[in-house]
């Protein structure tokens, strides 16, 4: 059986294993895949596993002996699903793997507008400290977050996982979701989606990519908002009218916003968040701690061996 995994670096830049995918098949690993040698890298390969490389229903009538897609991840949007169905190809994804760190991730990017960390470790290396007139000196306003209301939208396994250390702050928690359940009672209080916009000081994304969510955030959700608010987003860029949020930013609706994704990844030059104030920009690298690749990984094997014993898990175009 041979296996082609057509952008493995990001998954595994080296510091992972492969044997699991080594011991079902003959293996061929990709760092990157252009998208004009898809197909040719594909070639008669069984098994195809992608993680941002698009698998189109051009390339499956190209690659006639596709059976298994595996998704490195959770979203599977650039696999063509349908067709894939229409094929007899089983495709599965990653449901569930980086739940704590991307909810740890979300609460970093929070504490560091609250604190601005590494601004003032810098200004310290740099000799401010040493050389200023007093025993202490911060730049930003510094934010407490004991008491204030943190409204997440998207009250799933991350979005749960994020209000539960957000309580352990002390904050408190509300939430909107279309679907309620006890275990999300037991952190949050379930609002309207316009309750969640005009009672919180900070408001955090974690919903899916679907037609009724993007662009959620927007120039008339924005003014539903709390004056001074912060915004996080580490699910989809998506989610968020990009030219709307660096507007209410720059005007100070929006206090800062700590972001993890883009709507275009990698962002481009003329990202206008990109020259937006208060606005952290990191690399879409919530889901990235070694733990969790390796979780990632396990579950991607496991995907397959599933697969091979007739048991396939994780399907996404039953």
């Amino acid at each position: 059986m041979n296996i082609v995994i057509l952008d493995g670096y990001t998954t595994n830049p080296g510091d992972l294993s492969w044997s699991g995918f080594e011991a079902i098949g003959k293996l061929t690993v990709y760092e990157r895949t252009p998208e004009n040698q898809i197909a040719e890298r594909i070639g008669g390969a069984e098994i195809v596993i992608t993680n941002k490389t698009p698998v189109t229903a051009e390339i499956l009538s190209e690659c006639a002996n596709i059976k298994y897609i595996g998704a490195l991840a959770t979203g599977y949007n650039i696999i063509d699903t349908d067709a894939a169905k229409k094929r007899g190809i089983t495709v599965c994804n990653i449901p569930a793997y980086g739940t704590a760190a991307v909810a740890q991730f979300a609460i970093a990017l929070l504490l560091e507008i609250c604190h601005n960390i590494g601004a003032h470790s810098g200004g310290v290396h740099q000799g401010r400290w040493q050389n200023g007139k007093d025993w202490c000196y911060w730049d930003y306003p510094l934010i407490e977050l004991y008491g204030k209301t943190m409204g997440i939208i998207g009250f799933g396994r991350i979005g749960r996982a994020t209000g539960a250390i957000a309580k352990a702050l002390g904050m408190k928690i509300i939430a909107c979701d279309v679907n309620q359940n006890d275990s999300g009672r037991e952190i949050a209080e379930y609002v309207s989606f316009d309750k969640l916009l005009r009672d919180s000081d900070v408001i955090s994304l974690h919903c899916p990519l679907l037609p009724e969510t993007e662009g959620i955030i927007n120039k008339n959700s924005i003014a539903k908002m709390k004056d001074g608010v912060i915004l996080l987003n580490n699910s989809r860029g998506q989610l968020i009218g990009e030219q709307d949020l660096a507007d209410a930013l720059n005007s100070g609706k929006i206090y800062a916003a700590g972001l993890d994704v883009v709507s275009r990844e990698p962002i481009e030059a003329d990202n206008p968040l990109l020259s937006a104030k208060n606005c952290i920009i990191t690399p879409h690298i919530s889901w990235a701690p070694s733990e969790s690749r390796e979780r990632l990984m396990n579950i991607a094997v496991n995907n397959l061996k599933a697969y091979i014993d007739g048991k396939p898990q994780n399907v996404v175009n039953r």
